[in-house]
């Protein structure tokens, strides 16, 4: 999958600290993390400052990415975690009996949240394998890249109505190898997935 967007180089920048490679980074992927963001909390105030926050911990987690060869995952799994906090947090406060709830319950320790990222990584990573080549691009463009339908289109030679098609089939894709193999984590993932459309 060819970009015009050398991100591997800045990825190894910011490994060193770069400030500039993470500007870079900043400015290709921030739009589609705000917008990913803003489709769960529907709050544009909240919505900015959890991109603050994501960008932020992509700065403090720098060192981590020097044989990574795309943060897209990364920031779409971090911002994910982060809104759904806000709104785990949002319900502990509006509702009185939370307790009850366990699935709801905010994960405070930091090696936790780390598990807890590498696992929602890795079951990602696990479901977008089993695309067809073709279905695999436009998804990764999309989401990782953050690219316009049209973008995609235009750089593989398709129609817009195909990159929709190839997007729609793939979520759903994606959607059942998860729920087929990840059966503990059917609540999770049915709000993942959500978070997934368009």
């Amino acid at each position: 999958m060819k970009s015009d967007y050398l991100e591997k180089h800045d990825v190894q920048l910011l490994a060193i600290g770069d400030l500039n490679a993470f500007n870079r980074l900043y400015a290709h992927y921030h739009r589609q993390v705000h917008a990913n963001i803003l489709k769960l909390v529907h709050s544009s105030e909240q919505a900015s400052e959890l991109l603050q926050d994501v960008f932020l911990s992509l700065w403090q987690n720098r060192f981590k990415f020097e044989s990574r060869e795309s943060v897209g995952g990364w920031l779409f799994v971090v911002s994910y975690n982060k809104s759904l906090n806000c709104i785990r947090q949002r319900l502990k406060e509006t509702v009185e009996y939370v307790a009850e709830y366990p699935h709801l319950a905010l994960v405070s320790n930091s090696e936790e949240e780390d598990a807890e990222l590498h696992r929602q990584l890795a079951l990602i990573d696990d479901a977008i394998e089993i695309l067809p080549a073709r279905k695999k691009d436009v998804f990764m463009l999309c989401r990782y890249e953050g690219r316009s339908k049209a973008d995609v289109a235009a750089m593989l030679g398709i129609s817009q109505q195909s990159v929709s098609d190839y997007l729609k089939q793939s979520n759903k894709a994606i959607k059942m190898h998860v729920l087929r193999h990840y059966a503990t984590y059917v609540p999770e993932v049915v709000l993942l997935f959500f978070y997934l459309q368009f």
